[in-house]
């Protein structure tokens, strides 16, 4: 059994340069008296030390890493060990130019930053190789090692001369001929057809690309040349350590915080051991409220938790601020411990930091740590770390636990990509990931577990799968979902579905017949408002505000759960409703705000059980989060609010975090956590 395996431990620590500090062995030797101090039992080493790896080419230092794998070892702890692809140091960027990315334009970058090297270049891959061999023969068997980090927020795409080659083969590959290719491609649209396959090149920002399908395969390529690099990293790490796990840090996209745009996780994680992300939402921001943003961080990750169905590392957080959002606002007390928890409540098994020390220079010197520039123990910041460490410690049970969910939310990448590139709607207000966290946002509220999930996902589990806004959507997809039904499941899906097909083609004769039985609709058209627009929609003779979409529904054989109230199709059906069998299927054409999604849903869930045991009445603003392993259920009471709430719960109950008793009538103040265990 591996080190992972037997580790019992929520995993409490982060990232560690001592890389940066080899000229201050008093700093280092504090680092491990520190550590103990703030109940760090695993730290990541390694994520960009190539220049003290291989400070010239083919002269390697180890020595300083043998000491620090031995010195945490010495202290109990765990070593996540990285390789350094990451970035380059200079003296590969001077000899192998051809190792530097090419932007869109073609214009090669220069040496600089980090994450700016080319994935196709022969050299790169060579040199990468070499180092990563030599970590794993070196470390592989060593008793700290406890998982492998490739390489650190793999991103970005390259177009040189190597990679729009690489690009070529992998549409050959999948089109087989220049004429299938064109067909996908809708070529005879401004005589965009190709005679050879050279002629074929990446999208470029100069040319201002309208050929959608060649748009969408370049990001389709773009991941699976990132998880092609990745293969070649790890291929002589899986030889020589075949025990060790091996994962790499997804990330978010951080300001709106919804999930990563650039490359498709649900295609990366079958190439990883275990799911780790990097999470830095904008916390105490002043454009939502605090519940706002958990319930996001909870949408991304219940969605890296259902990649691969079981516990995700947080990887990257910070224990106060960061240095690059707009404004960098450090953590109020308590919420450190209120966001640690959250993530372990939905399925993390660790609460890892960027970074351990602040670095003295560059870039990151004012980005959030554990020591500060004043290398004390006494802030505040350290403190709220260390009792963060202290409490992982009390509830070291629910490692590897899961969530139960009945209802699903499905989120597709290529969706994503296909709608954000069409030339039609509304640019400002498709927003498919937000809306995706709108409707999450109401089971959130009310403490209901869900999964989220792609399209290829096994549906059967399910009692309830949410699927708005699929744009593009495969036959065999709408297929997945018929049979979902037909089986006896619920559906709801919304406006602009169901509009093109994989490659990003439309649907002869408009609106799919397969959909249209689903639905027992036709989707005729689709109004879209300016931002003054207004209508409304009656369910239950209660109206609602309508905004940005509106879909004209002919009713084939649905019953009509809800009609618009104003413009020409006023007191036409804008949701619908289609049992079919032991299955009902709704859809919902118009964009409403939340109060009739909280109607809505209130229908669509009646009789489908989905509340969670403990709590008998909350609070949308106190989320609660059970997880259900070996050692019983774990339930997680989270007050994501500035103001004390009260909350009913069946009987009275033991906090893990304090060992007291707590009443049915539970008082939770700002930012508080309680955590519950019913063992087996």
């Amino acid at each position: 059994m591996n080190n992972y395996m037997k580790e019992s431990r929520l995993l409490h620590g982060g990232d560690y340069n001592p890389d940066q500090w080899l000229d201050y062995p008093e700093i280092l030797a504090k680092d491990l008296e520190m550590m103990g101090q703030a109940h760090v039992n695993t730290v990541s080493v390694g994520i960009f030390a190539w220049s003290a790896l291989e400070p010239r080419e083919g002269e390697f230092h180890f020595e300083w890493l043998d000491k620090i794998m031995d010195d945490v070892h010495r202290m109990g702890g765990n070593v996540i060990l990285a390789t350094p692809s990451g970035a380059r140091p200079a003296w590969l960027s001077q000899k192998y130019p051809e190792v530097l990315r090419t932007n869109a334009k073609r214009e090669k970058m220069l040496h600089g930053g980090r994450h700016n090297h080319c994935f196709s270049s022969p050299v790169y891959r060579e040199k990468v190789a070499i180092i990563n061999r030599k970590l794993a023969e070196r470390y592989g068997q060593h008793p700290a090692l406890l998982m492998w980090h490739i390489s650190n927020e793999y991103g970005g795409d390259c177009h040189c001369e190597y990679c729009q080659e690489n690009f070529r083969t992998w549409l050959k590959a999948k089109y087989g001929s220049l004429e299938a290719l064109n067909k996908a491609w809708w070529g005879p649209f401004w005589s965009h057809s190709f005679s050879d396959w050279s002629q074929v090149a990446s999208p470029s920002p100069l040319g201002e690309s309208a050929v959608h399908g060649l748009n969408l395969d370049w990001k389709r390529f773009v991941t699976d040349q990132t998880i092609d690099f990745y293969r070649h990293e790890i291929k002589d790490i899986r030889r020589l350590t075949p025990d060790v796990p091996v994962t790499t840090n997804f990330m978010a996209d951080t300001m709106d915080l919804v999930p990563f745009y650039s490359l498709d996780y649900e295609k990366f994680a079958k190439e990883v051991d275990v799911v780790s992300w990097d999470c830095y939402p904008a916390w105490h921001n002043d454009w939502e409220t605090t519940a706002d943003l958990a319930s996001k961080v909870g949408f991304i990750d219940d969605l890296y938790r259902s990649l691969k169905g079981k516990s995700f590392l947080i990887m990257e957080s910070t224990p106060s601020g960061v240095n690059w959002h707009p404004v960098n606002k450090t953590k109020r007390p308590g919420m450190h411990l209120l966001s640690a928890m959250q993530h372990i409540a939905h399925g993390s098994d660790s609460n890892l930091y960027f970074q351990w020390r602040k670095s003295r220079g560059s870039s990151e010197k004012f980005h959030g740590a554990v020591v500060d520039h004043d290398n004390s123990t006494d802030n505040r910041v350290f403190q709220e770390v260390a009792q963060v460490g202290k409490l992982m410690e009390k509830i070291a049970t629910v490692k590897g636990a899961n969530k139960q969910a009945k209802v699903a939310i499905l989120y597709d990448w290529d969706n994503n990509w296909a709608l954000d590139d069409a030339q039609g709607f509304a640019q400002a207000t498709k927003r498919y990931p937000q809306t995706c966290q709108a409707h999450y946002r109401y089971f959130w509220d009310r403490d209901i577990p869900v999964d989220v999930v792609t399209p290829n996902y096994d549906l059967s589990q399910y009692d309830l799968v949410v699927a708005p806004m699929l744009y593009l959507l495969t036959e065999t997809n709408m297929q997945h979902l018929a049979d979902f039904v037909k089986g006896g499941g619920r559906l709801v899906s919304t406006y602009l579905t169901g509009i093109v097909n994989e490659s990003d083609l439309t649907y002869i004769n408009g609106w799919p017949a397969t959909l249209q039985d689903l639905f027992g609709v036709k989707v005729k058209e689709t109004d879209v408002y300016y931002p003054r627009d207004h209508n409304q929609v009656v369910m239950a003779d209660t109206s609602y505000s309508v905004k940005d979409y509106a879909a004209l529904l002919e009713v084939l054989d649905a019953e009509v759960v809800a009609r618009y109230g104003e413009d020409f199709y006023a007191g036409e059906a804008a949701v619908t409703k289609k049992t079919t069998g032991n299955g009902t299927a709704y859809f919902v054409g118009a964009r409403t705000d939340n109060d009739f999604l909280v109607d809505f849903y209130q229908e669509v869930t009646a009789g489908l059980n989905l509340m969670p045991p403990l709590v008998v009445a909350g609070d949308p603003e106190v989320s609660v989060q059970m997880r259900t392993g070996s050692k019983g259920d774990f339930t997680f009471v989270m007050n994501f609010s500035e103001m004390t709430k009260t909350i009913t719960l069946a009987r009275e109950q033991v906090d893990l975090l304090t060992g007291k008793t707590v009443p049915t009538q539970l008082e939770l103040r700002p930012y508080q956590v309680c955590v519950f265990q019913r063992k087996v």
